[in-house]
């Protein structure tokens, strides 16, 4: 019984920590995973910092092969708190944050 509930709130928690990287609020707005540069911008302005990090290649649920430019994106600090945001190909794929 124990292991059951032990591993029951492993994954509540592990849910938990996965739903809080998806989004990124920005103010009042708040934004998510796949929304485009255009749209993040819109919303939470220009970033503290912009890289372009490199390019990937990506394959397509059809085979096709596309290359994607690769940018990261920092805002902050806020209240001590960075938050980076990489972008695919102009889609927001990943957000970080991290106490600075």
């Amino acid at each position: 019984m124990q292991k059951s509930a032990v591993l029951a709130a492993l994954t509540i928690t592990f849910c938990a920590l996965a739903q809080a990287s998806s989004t990124f609020r920005c103010g009042s707005n708040l934004v998510s995973l796949r929304a485009s540069t255009a749209e993040v911008q819109a919303k939470c302005g220009e970033p503290t910092s912009r890289a372009l990090t490199g390019y990937k290649e990506l394959v397509d649920e059809y085979g096709f092969r596309q290359e994607v430019q690769i940018e990261e994106w920092t805002y902050g600090p806020t209240n001590g708190m960075y938050h980076f945001l990489r972008f695919e190909g102009n889609r927001l794929s990943n957000i970080d944050s991290e106490r600075g």
